[in-house]
């Protein structure tokens, strides 16, 4: 498994050179990306230069850290300066930002070696990726399934062995959902904990960027490393307390909560999967405590009124004028910016504007966008209670196994029910982790999440880890990519 603390071990014991592990990794894009489609924009000549800087620090003998040379990607809607950020959306074609977002600034400080940009959905409307421009990214497990989405191609690309470790962003699941179905780690922090700076926004009460890796270690020395506090993200607050050396703490006695509806309409064998988790988790000391939360049944509408509300007021800048898609013809400006829209926009992104533009209207605001607004208290009241009485609650990732390609785009409301469990913990801006519990019949994995008080990451990374250690079987790599 090419774990960050393997490739740091390769890079620091002179086993191979940066410019040589990049080049592998380049060299199992190009025979592996035809197939996935992970990738949308290889960076292959800024990867080599930023290699080339971590051998010239090897050569002098220089220490490096722990994510110095390590290859990785970054989500299409992380602005990148200089190299071309789309959101996989047509109407950003051509845009090159003038400016690092803040968690690719502070992962290039530290010589991180980046392949390219990764597939998503539609800025990031999805869960699937194939409401992408370019098509959907293929899930390693199995390339007529999907990768999942929002975040599909960084978990393609993870799962697949063509990236050690990938920055996505989410926003009601984008994160943990694909990871679920690639049978990786995938972290959704707390809101705050790491800067929005620099990501296109799709909700920006909900969105929030997090690592997707091979291995819960992975995730908390990624996590340590971007949740700093930033003064151009006003929601920012950064992590209170380092993740990585709080893993292997003992978890005797830690309760481990399972609310009751979320294990409502999930499929047999994921269920059972998160059961035989929680069997596990006895076998180790903690304790499983089962409890009702009621308000869980109005996470889903309350998700897609405000994210969708959200929507409908970032994607107004996108007009024409001033980056991106323009039509080539028009009669005059309104028409300019009406056909520039309507032809640069994906058929799920128009969907979602409208929504929006719909619940904030004049006569519906109160109706569904404020009531949204008072029933997101109440969901954030009802985790503040629940954890009165467990310091973890443990709930499956996605109701089911990733789908075949072309279902998500021929039912698009089942679809939206895939974010059942997951849309809760954005709208409490409260930590997540997925990672693998099993897999089903056909060999898909399965996935858990844990979810954490707020800025608890140490805790349910900690959890996650001593899963992991007892159940290292569920944790499988796949035929794909670079081998270490």
């Amino acid at each position: 498994m090419g774990t960050i603390s393997k490739i740091h071990e390769m890079l620091t014991t002179k086993q191979c050179s940066c410019t040589e592990l990049t080049k592998s990794y380049l060299e199992q894009i190009e025979k592996s990306n035809p197939e996935l489609n992970a990738y949308v924009n290889v960076t292959g000549d800024e990867a080599l230069k930023a290699a080339e800087a971590v051998d010239k620090k090897l050569a002098a003998g220089e220490e490096i850290g722990m994510l110095e040379g390590v290859p990785m990607t970054l989500k299409d809607n992380l602005s990148t300066k200089g190299i071309e950020t789309t959101c996989c959306s047509k109407i950003l074609t051509g845009y090159k930002p003038i400016y690092n977002a803040t968690v690719w600034e502070l992962l290039q400080a530290q010589n991180a070696v980046m392949l390219g940009k990764t597939n998503m959905d539609e800025f990031a409307m999805g869960s699937s990726s194939e409401t992408s421009y370019f098509g959907g990214a293929a899930n390693p497990f199995n390339t007529k399934h999907c990768a999942g989405g929002s975040s599909g191609g960084v978990a393609s690309a993870v799962g697949a062995n063509i990236a050690a470790y990938g920055l996505g962003s989410d926003t009601g699941g984008s994160i943990r959902q694909p990871a679920s179905f690639c049978g990786i780690v995938g972290l959704k922090p707390t809101y705050g904990a790491v800067s929005r700076y620099g990501l296109i926004a799709y909700g920006s009460s909900l969105d929030q960027i997090g690592p997707i890796t091979k291995s819960v270690e992975d995730a908390a020395i990624v996590f340590d490393a971007i949740s700093k506090q930033d003064e151009r993200d006003s929601t920012s607050k950064g992590s209170s307390e380092e993740t990585y050396s709080k893993l292997d703490n003992d978890i005797k006695g830690l309760k481990i909560g399972i609310a009751r509806e979320y294990l409502d309409g999930v499929r047999d064998d994921v269920k059972e999967a998160v059961l035989e988790a929680a069997e596990v988790y006895k076998s180790l000391g903690a304790e499983i405590v089962y409890f009702d939360l009621p308000a869980l049944k109005y996470a889903l509408p309350v998700y897609y009124i405000i994210a969708c509300a959200e929507a409908s007021s970032n994607l107004g800048r996108y007009d024409g004028i001033r980056y991106g898609y323009k039509t080539a013809h028009y009669n005059g400006t309104h028409d300019m910016i009406c056909r520039t829209r309507s032809e640069g926009f994906g058929e799920e992104v128009k969907r979602r504007i409208l929504l929006g533009t719909y619940v904030l209207s004049a006569g519906y605001y109160d109706a569904y966008y404020k009531k949204a607004q008072d029933l997101r208290g109440s969901i954030i009241r009802s985790f503040n209670d629940a954890f009165e009485n467990c310091d973890v609650i443990l709930a499956p990732t996605v109701p089911m196994t990733a789908f075949e390609m072309g279902h998500a785009v021929s039912d698009p409301i089942e679809t939206y029910l895939t974010d059942i469990c997951t849309v809760p913990v954005n709208i409490a801006g409260l930590p997540g982790v997925s990672i693998p519990c099993g897999f089903n019949a056909k060999g898909m994995p399965i996935g858990m999440q844990l979810i954490g008080r707020s800025f608890g990451e140490a805790t349910i990374l900690n959890a996650a880890y001593k899963y992991q250690q007892a159940a290292p079987d569920k944790f499988m790599d796949t035929k794909w990519g670079v081998k270490l």
